[in-house]
């Protein structure tokens, strides 16, 4: 047990200290933020609009506004949970091409022990930078104006987090392991920062794709931690809208259609609690995987 905490505790140093591993890790949320200041949240903000004047509602520019940064804080979540596990993670690829895995592996450690204190550090990394992101960015929020969102649903929201950062890093590490170069390492992850923001409807929503598209961008787990985490941030918002406007039950259905509030697999829409499912299964399933690889291609020396 010390020696899975010990190596534990120097991946996550190995990160931390690593000051500009954090910066490209944050890089993508940090486009995504750019790109809604200057260009999103204008066009996100004008169709929101066009439904409000074709179902002749009335609501304010200020309320469009909140919920246009519910969806923009939610694209900065899903795309953490892409980006940084991958980054933390990527140590392991540079212990294989340095020769520090055989050290490593030299120890009394189990190797499904080793794996896992790779993919703790990972977790942990993501979990509280992830959640250091929301933090900031819900004080902006609540700075805009009121979200109606009460305690509970903030430690739901973290809950959130927490379980896809376990999620996430479980299946990238499973892609990690192979490989033996930390070339082609940062050539996936520049793909993957690339991609990432359209994967989980950050950039575009979902519903604007093809079915086919959806269905592949919904096998990931961060798109349906993106999506639970959309649907929370702007419950209150919504809900007070569908109470207080006269046919705002109407609006708050054509937002939540076109901007992609419940992932769709193959035809059907999939509620909360089976996204939460298929999640956890993925899940487990790739800390199977990850024992099972780690024991094969990192063998003792």
């Amino acid at each position: 047990m010390n020696g899975f905490i010990g190596l534990t505790k120097r991946n996550l140093l190995l990160y931390f200290k690593d000051r500009q591993a954090i910066i490209f890790s944050l890089l993508t949320p940090i486009i995504i933020f750019v790109l809604y200041i200057l260009f999103l949240k204008d066009n996100y903000a004008d169709s929101m609009l066009q439904i409000v004047e074709t179902m002749h509602l009335s609501i304010s520019a200020k309320s469009i506004d909140q919920i246009v940064y519910t969806l923009l804080l939610s694209g900065i979540m899903g795309s953490s949970l892409i980006t940084i596990p991958y980054s933390c993670l990527s140590t392991i690829v540079k212990d294989k091409e340095t020769k520090v895995d055989h050290d490593i592996a030299t120890t009394p450690m189990k190797r499904y022990q080793i794996a896992l204190a790779y993919y703790t550090g990972a977790t942990i990394s993501a979990f509280l930078m992830t959640a250091l992101l929301f933090t900031v960015g819900l004080l902006f929020l609540h700075g805009l104006g009121n979200l109606y969102m009460d305690g509970y649903t903030i430690l739901q929201l973290y809950g959130l987090i927490f379980f896809g950062s376990i999620s996430a890093t479980a299946c990238i590490m499973v892609l990690v392991l192979f490989f033996k170069s930390t070339s082609a390492s940062d050539a996936c992850y520049g793909l993957l920062s690339a991609g990432c923001g359209f994967v989980i409807g950050a950039y575009i929503p979902l519903s604007q794709f093809s079915d086919s598209i959806q269905n592949v961008c919904n096998l990931l787990p961060a798109t349906h931690s993106t999506m639970m985490i959309r649907n929370l941030l702007s419950k209150g918002v919504l809900d007070h809208m569908e109470k207080t406007i006269m046919g705002g039950d109407m609006f708050v259905k054509e937002i939540k259609n076109v901007f992609s509030y419940h992932a769709t697999m193959f035809g059907h829409d999939l509620s909360i609690m089976h996204s939460l499912l298929y999640i956890g299964i993925l899940f487990v399933l790739s800390i199977f995987a990850i024992i099972l690889i780690y024991a094969k291609t990192y063998r003792r020396k």
